[in-house]
């Protein structure tokens, strides 16, 4: 007799370029479905660093149970390896409740790895590796040896600066290591998966991005980076390295005046999402929705309903 097959654990993800509505949707559609939000943000883990992130309000993050929010100090490190790990026993622990796990975030890597079910090795110093990419850096430059980390992993480009060639060294020593062990790559996801991507044209997008940078500098954007700062969190830690923090940051230490700052935060926050749509097309397996320039979020919340009950995710 055939051995029964054990049934996939169900998830949903809502993913996108920044600035989408993602964390809208996520929450309005676990309001439904009896669902949890684990947030698959690099950035929402931080406590303390709530404007430069776009983090979900207090209210927001009370209407319904989210994860992997709020959870580590600023000073702290986290990996795609660590996501993964959390992420997995989460989406065990609330398909268990009999609840709906739904994934919302935009650090395209997490998921992947996560759905395509990555093995990662622990990394361990690679002294001859290192050595080797301390010496493209001197002789092709830094900007060279940061293009190339953004080729393999593209939320920790973003963080690091090129000039610190020390932690793109080490931030490439970490990819590369990922690089060699066997991913899967075709349907062999361990997950009863239904992935929404929301997607908007290009010109509206960064209209989106530009508003939403001047909202988080009114909301007070400059003061919280001056307070961490005073507090002594390092401008050098992988938080500070981050969109919105590293630009205010050259803004308070002197190196930029402040409207070019803003403009250099802006420019970033577009490249970040033209990188993010860059590596969703990895993921054939999500199903876009396309949104207007000015998007009812009710519709489109109803849309996803709409898919899941399709799918044969119960309400």
């Amino acid at each position: 007799m055939a051995k029964e097959q054990k049934q996939k654990e169900k998830v949903v993800v809502i993913l996108g370029p920044t600035a989408t509505g993602k964390s809208h949707c996520a929450i309005e559609l676990a309001k439904s479905f009896h669902g949890e939000i684990i947030s698959g943000d690099s950035m929402l883990v931080y406590r303390d660093m709530n404007i430069g992130t776009a983090k979900p309000t207090a209210e927001e993050l009370a209407a319904v149970p989210h994860h992997l929010v709020n959870i580590l100090p600023p000073e702290a490190s986290f990996s795609v390896v660590d996501f993964k790990e959390q992420a997995q026993r989460l989406i065990t622990e609330i398909n268990a409740r009999g609840h709906l796990p739904i994934i919302a975030g935009g650090t395209g890597l997490y998921i992947k790895a996560l759905l395509e079910d990555y093995a990662f090795n622990s990394v361990s110093e690679d002294s001859e590796l290192r050595a080797q990419l301390t010496r493209e850096a001197e002789q092709q430059g830094a900007a060279a040896l940061h293009a190339r980390l953004a080729a393999l992993d593209a939320a920790a480009a973003e963080r690091i600066h090129p000039n610190n060639v020390r932690r793109v060294v080490r931030a490439l020593e970490a990819a590369l290591s990922g690089e060699q062990v066997n991913q899967y790559t075709a349907s062999e996801s361990p997950y009863d998966a239904l992935v929404i991507g929301l997607e908007m044209e290009r010109s509206a997008l960064y209209e989106r991005i530009n508003k939403r940078v001047d909202i988080m500098l009114e909301q007070g954007l400059e003061q919280e980076v001056r307070s961490l700062l005073a507090r002594g969190v390092s401008p050098d830690c992988q938080s500070m390295q981050s969109i919105g923090y590293r630009q205010m940051v050259w803004y308070l230490n002197g190196s930029l005046p402040y409207d070019e700052a803003v403009d250099k935060l802006k420019q970033a926050t577009r490249n970040f999402a033209k990188r993010q749509i860059t590596w969703y097309k990895k993921m054939p397996y999500i199903k876009w929705l396309q949104l207007e320039k000015q998007p009812n979020y009710a519709n489109v919340v109803g849309r996803i309903c709409e898919i899941l009950v399709e799918k044969g995710f119960s309400l």
